[in-house]
């Protein structure tokens, strides 16, 4: 069963990879240029030149992340850093550069937020440090982004701002729901939050950050001028499509496994919430199809996507998919097969995809509570010995958790 768990994953990603997706959905004319950034860009553009020829191009992936071959510049993630900053830079002078009849085709994957960074009234150390906190203190995704998007010359719109070229975009979403203004913070789409509304996101986690506080209330007086809005004229330039989503990714899955003759299910490509929470809905789901067989028949697997949070309080390491199965192994009162990985191969910063559950880690009696206190989910798998190590996938179609009921 472990082994079936691994192939289901894998399977998915390989029916997801980004390079057909683009292939499939490339637009039939000839793009001035191609801006590509994200964990999926380097196949995105691959795809793109394969069709195309020679087109000047521009490619940012996090460190780490083999370009295949490609020209690319290289930037930290999930906190920017100035390789960020230059990448940021340059494709903003590239699209100021553009005529009227220019056509740019952008290819946009998730972490696209880190990997283009043009601060707006903080500096780059402030605006890292900010983001840091921002990931450790179990804001959503949207939260995150709403708050890096107002302090940002290039995120929510303004790269399609800085230019007069047409933009057609190609969307690989890591994110719930699926909406363009929060993938890699939306540089070409509008963006529905506020400063207002950035400035509530630090209040509702008590992140103090003055220099950004200061610039963000400067933007709620109107002293700055506000994030790229839906009507806007700008986006009569801009046309797009989402090739790639988190449902895809367990549609596949699912396939894989019906054709093996399994039923499985899939709950849901959006939750979201803390990870401890969301570990206790699916021990509580698995405990009631065991013992009554609602709301779905015994054995099936559960399939489920989106993207938990995880509020940092201790000092250990791991990511949002080894603290859900850490908290799933504590809340469930009989052993069960899972697994739970992010797709693009690094869950956190963690170093590992995700990781497995079996029944052989609850023969190794490991007491999670003190794992749990001190936020170390990465020591608890490595003493069970079930960590899921793939390296980067060159993908991002957010997290992929299955659990097998029997």
């Amino acid at each position: 069963m472990e082994a079936l768990l691994k192939e289901a994953f894998f399977h998915a990603l390989r029916a997801t990879d980004p390079y057909r997706l683009a292939q499939k959905a490339l637009p039939p004319w000839r793009p001035d240029l191609i801006l590509a950034v994200g964990k999926g860009a380097a196949p995105m553009l691959k795809a793109a030149l394969d069709r195309y020829g020679e087109v000047p191009y521009h490619l940012t992936l996090p460190q780490g992340q083999d370009p295949l071959g490609l020209r690319a510049r290289l930037a930290r993630h999930p906190v920017p850093d100035g390789e960020s900053q230059k990448a940021a830079e340059e494709v903003l002078s590239l699209l100021q550069s553009l005529s009227p009849r220019a056509r740019v085709l952008a290819l946009v994957s998730g972490g696209g937020s880190a990997l283009w960074c043009a601060p707006l009234g903080v500096s780059l150390e402030e605006k890292g440090a900010l983001t840091e906190a921002l990931l450790k203190s179990g804001a959503s995704i949207g939260e995150v982004n709403a708050v890096r998007k107002h302090l940002s010359r290039i995120k929510g719109g303004r790269a399609l701002l800085a230019s007069r070229a047409r933009v057609h975009a190609l969307l690989l979403s890591d994110v719930p729901g699926d909406d363009p203004s929060v993938i890699a913070s939306g540089p070409f789409h509008p963006d529905p939050s506020t400063y207002g509304e950035a400035l509530a996101v630090l209040d509702r986690y008590g992140l103090a950050f003055p220099r950004a506080r200061e610039v963000l209330l400067r933007g709620l007086k109107g002293e700055l001028p506000e994030t790229l809005k839906p009507g806007d004229p700008a986006l009569k330039r801009l046309s797009w499509r989402v090739v790639g989503r988190n449902l895809d990714l367990l549609r596949s899955a699912r396939q894989f496994l019906r054709e093996r003759g399994y039923r499985a299910v899939i709950l849901s490509d959006r939750f979201g919430g803390e990870a401890r929470d969301l570990a206790r809905f699916h021990a509580e789901l698995v405990e009631t199809i065991r013992a009554h067989g609602l709301s779905f028949r015994k054995p099936l697997f559960l399939l489920s996507g989106g993207e938990a949070q995880v509020r940092v309080k201790g000092k250990g390491q791991g990511g949002r998919n080894l603290e859900f199965l850490l908290a799933l192994y504590a809340h469930l009162k009989a052993p069960l097969y899972a697994l739970a990985a992010d797709s693009d191969g690094l869950d956190g910063p963690s170093g590992a995809a995700g990781a497995l559950l079996t029944p052989e880690v609850w023969a190794r009696a490991l007491d999670p509570r003190p794992y749990l206190q001190e936020n170390n989910s990465l020591a608890f798998f490595q003493e069970a010995g079930t960590l899921l190590t793939t390296g980067p996938t060159g993908t991002n179609l957010n997290d992929f958790r299955l659990l097998f009921v029997d």
